[in-house]
């Protein structure tokens, strides 16, 4: 491990400081004393950003600066990384997230933006710079994924953090380390494991079994958002993970299967699946088939919104055409571990989900009525 020079704890730059991963990771920062300062790069405030009360408060702390930036933009870039204190670690969390864009709009959020990061992180002489990846790097069904596997990405997303992946090595002077996390889940989340929550929401609202297509041993491996963090800092304070690759996934092999139990439990709800007919039609005309089940439940979730007075909410049971393909997201985990990283956090749970959904209740942007 590495130990900073004069007993001085490291500064950090945070990129999309404001998201899921990026606010975990500075209230873990924060709660543990890591660090003398973190700098919150992100082009949406914190006011904006659907924090929680602990949240709000983490960035409140006087160690934390926010900087509004776009980091498409060279020069709005550039100056996200002039700080007067020394920067030792740089975390890209930033970049485009949302499913459904079009081509060059992850071009632009996700290539341009870490390439641009990672050559000012570079200019600066970090200790290191970890980048975000994801798992979606190939699909297979029988055995998990390992980094060094041949890549074939099923999202335009993982698509464009490939190409990042390939290029970071082009970046003179870069010390860089990557991370493919599984489908991360746990406070904040809005994309992760969240759409099946607010999907199952929908079916108790309903008072209908909440049925899927595929079948229940389709994986869906994952991790903990505080795991994810707990990593980040991992690699980066380790001397000798200089250019390397790490799936980021829990010990639990979690399936459609696994996760809809729980979510079925949750709510009080059965679930079942659509069988061949429906799933065969899906591999013909999936657009179609997402387009009908995303309809069903887009109106019951705003009436269930609507009848506990809630007028906004960043939660939404739409799940993107991409990411109801019957494609399997199964990672190996060894690596990782053999750094000596071990996970708090090893398996999902029915209590782990409560929580998320407790925090959103709390928050007023989720029917408290549907957890009776």
């Amino acid at each position: 491990m590495a130990t900073p020079t004069n007993n001085r704890k490291p500064g950090v730059i945070i990129l999309g400081g404001c998201g899921f991963i990026g606010r975990n990771l500075a209230a873990y920062l924060v709660e543990k004393e890591l660090v003398s300062y973190i700098r919150i790069v992100d082009k949406v405030p914190p006011q904006t950003a659907w924090l929680n009360k602990k949240h709000q408060l983490i960035f409140e702390n006087p160690i934390i600066e926010f900087k509004s930036a776009n980091l498409i933009n060279p020069v709005s870039c550039q100056n996200a990384f002039v700080a007067d204190v020394p920067i030792d670690y740089v975390f890209n969390c930033a970049g485009e997230t949302k499913s459904g864009q079009t081509d060059p709009v992850y071009r632009e959020g996700i290539y341009k933006l870490s390439i641009n990061c990672a050559q000012h992180a570079a200019k600066l002489g970090v200790k290191r710079f970890v980048e975000i990846s994801t798992g979606n790097m190939s699909s297979s069904e029988k055995a998990p994924h390992k980094e060094d596997d041949p890549t074939d990405p099923w999202t335009f997303i993982a698509k464009h953090k490939l190409q990042v992946e390939n290029d970071l090595k082009n970046i003179p002077g870069l010390k860089y380390t990557i991370l493919r996390p599984a489908i991360v889940y746990g406070i904040a989340d809005k994309s992760g494991l969240a759409p099946r929550l607010v999907v199952g929401a929908v079916y108790k609202h309903l008072g209908e079994m909440m049925k899927l297509l595929w079948g229940p041993s389709l994986h869906m491996n994952t991790v903990h958002i505080i795991d994810v963090a707990r990593a980040l800092w991992h690699v980066a304070i380790r001397d000798d993970t200089i250019s390397q690759v790490y799936n980021v996934v829990d010990e639990d092999d979690s399936t459609q299967g696994s996760i809809s139990a729980m979510v079925s439990e949750l709510f009080n709800i059965n679930h079942d699946y659509w069988g061949n007919t429906l799933s065969t039609l899906a591999k013909t005309d999936m657009s179609t088939v997402v387009e009908e089940v995303n309809d069903k439940h887009m109106g019951p979730w705003a009436e269930a919104c609507n009848k506990d007075g809630i007028e906004n909410s960043p939660l939404s049971p739409y799940i993107d055409q991409e990411l109801l393909y019957n494609k399997h997201l199964y990672l190996y985990n060894g690596k990782l571990l053999k750094t000596g990283f071990n996970y708090n956090y090893p398996k999902v749970t029915k209590e782990l989900l409560k929580e998320i959904l407790d925090d959103y209740v709390t928050m007023k942007i989720f029917p408290h009525s549907l957890m009776l």
